[in-house]
């Protein structure tokens, strides 16, 4: 029987750790998007028998309505936009630059309470896998895989549980290699593909950057 759900979090890096080294990618660091992302990526970075590290954007909402992604800003101001949403939610430019400041801030803040005064890895040359427990948009994940390819790394691979078919196809085109376990045509929402899909607090996902004993 075709699987179509997830135990938790664990569950699917395991599957996702599995269905890499099938592919055959060897990987050199694993960098996942926290905070959903860092439980798959302990289980994917296991697996592949590499360091896991993180990368990190935020989500960039419309006014009034700060869930409908008009693009999204990693930590270092590489930006991705939503031009189609930005036109439909009639966002003006100052608004958009205000939005990036203020969200790179929060992604650097981010960095700096998971990594504290550990340097970020650097990945030119190296190939790179990229995890998150899942995407809908794809908005963060954009903005991380823009901020990474500039990075020059050797191979860029995304893996990821699930996500709409037509997100994981333009996702597709901005890597060398992309991994989805399921790509269901009436996705509605990450969540709803896993039976235990609870938020992960910071204090719990710093944990799984932890090297397991």
């Amino acid at each position: 029987m075709r699987q179509t759900r997830f135990k938790d979090r664990t569950d699917a890096g395991l599957q996702l750790g599995e269905e890499l080294k099938r592919s055959g990618i060897e990987a050199d660091i694993v960098l996942a998007i926290p905070r959903g992302g860092l439980p798959l990526g302990r289980a994917v970075a296991d697996a592949l028998g590499c360091t896991l590290d993180i990368v990190v954007a935020k989500k960039i909402g419309a006014p009034n309505n700060p869930e409908f992604a008009i693009g999204a800003v990693a930590s270092d101001g590489t930006v991705w936009r939503n031009t189609d949403a930005m036109w439909w939610a009639g966002t003006e430019g100052d608004y958009f630059e205000n939005e990036r400041e203020r969200k790179q801030h929060q992604a650097q803040k981010t960095e700096l309470e998971y990594r504290g005064e550990s340097k970020e890895p650097k990945i030119e040359g190296k190939t790179v896998v990229v995890v998150d427990d899942g995407v809908a948009t794809g908005s963060t994940t954009r903005a991380c895989l823009q901020k990474l390819r500039a990075e020059n790394p050797d191979r860029l691979v995304l893996a990821v549980p699930v996500g709409p078919p037509r997100t994981i196809a333009q996702l597709r085109a901005m890597v060398d290699d992309l991994i989805c376990l399921l790509t269901p045509d009436d996705f509605g929402a990450v969540g709803q593909y896993y039976d235990r899909f609870d938020q992960v607090s910071d204090s719990e996902a710093r944990t799984f950057l932890e090297p397991a004993n």
